[in-house]
């Protein structure tokens, strides 16, 4: 599996994941189940793949020479 996620789109995933997880504290009711939507962009930065992109030719990882 070929990294495709670079290091500023890691970092963006994390902080997005972050956000979502905590909604599991912060929210009341079935919301915030929602929350758990947070591990997707947290397991995708940490693995540094994302099935969409290649779907969609996508590619944030630096290149090599």
């Amino acid at each position: 599996m070929k990294t495709n996620i670079g290091y500023t789109d890691k970092i963006i995933r994390y902080i997005i994941g972050i956000i979502l997880l905590s909604m599991l504290l912060f929210v009341s009711g079935n919301a915030k189940y929602w929350g758990l939507l947070g591990l997707v962009p947290i397991i995708t930065a940490a693995i540094g793949f994302c099935p969409l992109y290649t779907i969609f030719g996508i590619n944030t990882a630096k290149k090599d020479k």
